[in-house]
């Protein structure tokens, strides 16, 4: 009779709200991507310490846990979406169903539930101001359970940065 050990994956460590708990290697990994989402996994690895495999493996756990994205970052100025405007949204009853259908959106970069005097804020990106107009007039005003918007639309972007990640 022959006895064998079975070999189980312990689940990788959450915290409190079920987020995955990154440690300082991982966050270490994640600020050489930041400076640079091209810096080749050799590099990476003589900064951290690690070798390219352990960075290529770490880099996919992390982009399949969700915790980060590796994504071309462009000025929409200069792609041709002449107009920026963050909205805030009031909606009467639940939340969600509003925030999915905004998320469906392509002119949507980003939908953010809140406390205080909006229920959702979201970012559109548009090509003008007659395309801000039909995006939140037609769309975004007739999703049911919209109540009101406000609209603060963007002259100058002064500051864009995505290194706050692993402060």
């Amino acid at each position: 009779m022959q006895s064998g050990v079975v070999a189980t994956r312990t689940p990788d460590p959450k915290d409190r709200n079920g987020a995955p708990v990154i440690d300082s290697v991982s966050k270490a990994i994640i600020e050489q991507l930041q400076e640079d989402g091209r810096r080749p996994y050799a590099a990476i690895g003589k900064a951290v310490g690690l070798s390219e495999a352990a960075v290529r493996q770490r880099v996919q756990k992390l982009l399949d846990q969700g915790v980060m994205q590796i994504v071309a970052v462009t000025d929409p100025l200069t792609v041709g979406f002449r107009r920026q405007a963050m909205v805030g949204i009031n909606v009467e009853g639940d939340l969600e169903p509003v925030a999915d259908a905004l998320a469906e959106m392509g002119e949507v970069e980003y939908v953010v539930m809140t406390a205080g005097s909006f229920d959702l804020l979201i970012e559109i990106v548009c090509e003008d101001d007659d395309h801000l107009l039909e995006t939140i007039n037609k769309r975004i005003r007739a999703l049911p359970g919209v109540r009101s918007t406000e609209s603060f639309v963007y002259l100058k972007l002064r500051k864009q940065t995505y290194t706050w990640g692993t402060r």
